[in-house]
Parts: structure tokens; C-alpha cells; sequence
């Protein structure tokens, strides 16, 4: 068997060298989420007034919507509206809403099991944690006894696609107020019956006015977009805004990681801001590379060490003559 020249090991190390690095690279690019690539839309302009800690305006009660079917239904063409629907508010074009099933469609990783279908008459909105009192809604309860609320919000998703729409709903806070949250509580952890969840902080949801939305376009949210509430997470990446809420947790745990955050996503996913989602990911994707390319250096290493080692020959030994 020929033996390999010096100058032949070093090119086979460092063709196998490329070659890991390669395909390393092309692993973690893929398994790697991508980053927004779309401008992040403008604050909108309608705001709701922020609650104060005493007194909430009286509540605008509103007929109670009627409920939504159990059993998927066959999505329309994007162009057709639900009776009812709205396009536009104060001068302000909306997305259709078949326009955002079809982003959902296209995109079924927004829903990490699927459409939810919950029941009208069993669901129960629980708010828990660092409160006084901790409570359980009907959807009816939500709808019928607190302060209703309209805001145009956008929603941002870190795959590049944004929708815009006129949503209605309750205030997180008027929530938390009537179970006396505690003075302790710092963050706000929503859960969802599928089994994700996610967090915001209790002076931003307060400052902004955050709503749980039961309406889209003056229509009942329907089950795709997270009938009977979908948390409106104004100014924040579309990961924030987690459908199907079933739980509201007062908490002091201002590390908590959600679905997407114990995933690699920042806590922080607030649009716009330099030490949210792009520059972190940018930085999770540098620790990779760097990660796969002292792993190949050391396989290479270990290949060179291997090939450079010589053969110990072993020593022939005499046969004895034959007798005979």
C-alpha cells in the first residue's frame, strides 16, 4: 500500500477541513429561523387611553358575538369579506382577513398545533399568580362586563409578513385590576391551550393599553386568528402575540422564556430596537459559526494526528527449519 507524502496529507486535511466547514455552515443556516427581512411597520396612530389605577370609563357593552363554528371551515379567496367586515378605519387600509389565513396557511409554523377550537360553553379565561383574588372568566364575562377597547395594530412576523387590522377588546390591565395584581408582579406570562406561551412586561402592557381582542375588522375573531381571545401585542413581533389565551399569570419572573423564547428568541421582541430580535439572532448566528469552525479545526487536527503517526513495523520472525 503506498504511503501518502507529506505534502499529500496536508491537502487532504484541508480538503476535509472545507468540507466540514461547509457542511456545518449549511446546517445551522437551515435550522436557523431567518431574521425579519420586511421594514417594520409605523406606530399606529389610533391608541386607546391608557387605564389609571382607580377608575375605568363605563364599559361600552357590546351585543354578544355569536359562536364561532366548532369545525374548520374552507378559506375563501383573500379578495371576499365576512359579513360585516370593514377594509378601512379613520383613512387607514386594512388587511382582509382571509388575507391573513392566507399568510397562515403559507406559513403553518405560526400555530405549533394547529388551529385551536375551543368551546364556548367550557372556556374559562383564569388570571392567576401574584394577585389578591385570583379569578375565572366566561368568554361572556370578558366581553359583557369590562371596557371595550378599538386599536389599529400591526402585526410584524419574523418571516417577513405583516398584516394590519382594526382590532376590539378588553384591557389586560382592567383584568389584572380586578384581581388585585399584586405590587410585586413585573411580568405578565399569557398561556394557551396547545401549549404555548409568552411574556411582556407589566409597565408595557399598562403603558400601551394592551387588549385581548375578541373582534377583527368589526367581525368575531374567528377560530384561525385565536377565537375567543388573541393577545394584540402593539409594537411587538408577531411571536408575542399568542391566540387562544386561556390563562393570565402575574408574575416577578422577568427571565421567563416562552414557546419561541426557550427556542433561541430574545424576551426583548420589541420592534425597532437595537438589542431585540435582529441583532441577537445576528449574534446567535456568529456564535454558531465560530462554534462549527473550531469544531473543524479540531477534527482536522485529529485527522493530521492520525495520518502523521507512523506504522510500527513489526519484526519478522525466524521459522524454525523443517525436520525431515
Amino acid at each position: 500500500m503506498r504511503v501518502l507524502r507529506r505534502s499529500e496529507k496536508i491537502v487532504l486535511i484541508v480538503v476535509l477541513l472545507v468540507v466540514i466547514l461547509i457542511v456545518s455552515l449549511f446546517i445551522v443556516q437551515n435550522t436557523s429561523k431567518p431574521s425579519p427581512t420586511a421594514t417594520p411597520s409605523p406606530t399606529p396612530t389610533e391608541t386607546s387611553p391608557t387605564p389609571t389605577n382607580t377608575t375605568y370609563p363605563t364599559p361600552t357593552i357590546l351585543p354578544t358575538p355569536t359562536m364561532p363554528s366548532q369545525t374548520p371551515t374552507t378559506t375563501t379567496a383573500p379578495t371576499s369579506l365576512y359579513p360585516g367586515e370593514v377594509t378601512q378605519y379613520q383613512g387607514q387600509n386594512l388587511t382582509p382577513i382571509n388575507g391573513f389565513i392566507e399568510d397562515i396557511d403559507q406559513h403553518p409554523d405560526v400555530a405549533i398545533m394547529g388551529t385551536q377550537y375551543l368551546n364556548q360553553a367550557t372556556y374559562s379565561l383564569t388570571v392567576t399568580g401574584l394577585v389578591n383574588k385570583p379569578s375565572n372568566y366566561t368568554y361572556d364575562d370578558v366581553v359583557n362586563n369590562f371596557p371595550s377597547y378599538q386599536q389599529v395594530g400591526t402585526l410584524l412576523c419574523v418571516e417577513g409578513w405583516s398584516v394590519t387590522m382594526l382590532w376590539q377588546g378588553v384591557s389586560v390591565y382592567a383584568l389584572l385590576q380586578a384581581s388585585g395584581v399584586s405590587s410585586n408582579a413585573t411580568t405578565i406570562i399569557f398561556y394557551a391551550p396547545d401549549g404555548y406561551s409568552t411574556s411582556l412586561p407589566l409597565d408595557y402592557i399598562v403603558q400601551n393599553n394592551i387588549i385581548l381582542a375578541y373582534k377583527v375588522n368589526n367581525v368575531t375573531l374567528p377560530a384561525t386568528l385565536g377565537w375567543p381571545l388573541m393577545l394584540i401585542a402593539q409594537n411587538q413581533y408577531g411571536y408575542k402575540w399568542i391566540k387562544w389565551v386561556t390563562e393570565i399569570d402575574a408574575s416577578n419572573d422577568s427571565s421567563y422564556q416562552g414557546y419561541w423564547e426557550s427556542r433561541g428568541y430574545p424576551i426583548n421582541a420589541t420592534i425597532g430596537d437595537p438589542n431585540s430580535l435582529t441583532l441577537q439572532r445576528d449574534s446567535v448566528l456568529v456564535v454558531e459559526a465560530i462554534v462549527v469552525s473550531f469544531a473543524g479545526i479540531v477534527i482536522a487536527a485529529v485527522i493530521y494526528t492520525t495520518l502523521k503517526k507512523p506504522k510500527t513495523k513489526q519484526p519478522k520472525t525466524s521459522e524454525p527449519p523443517e525436520s525431515g
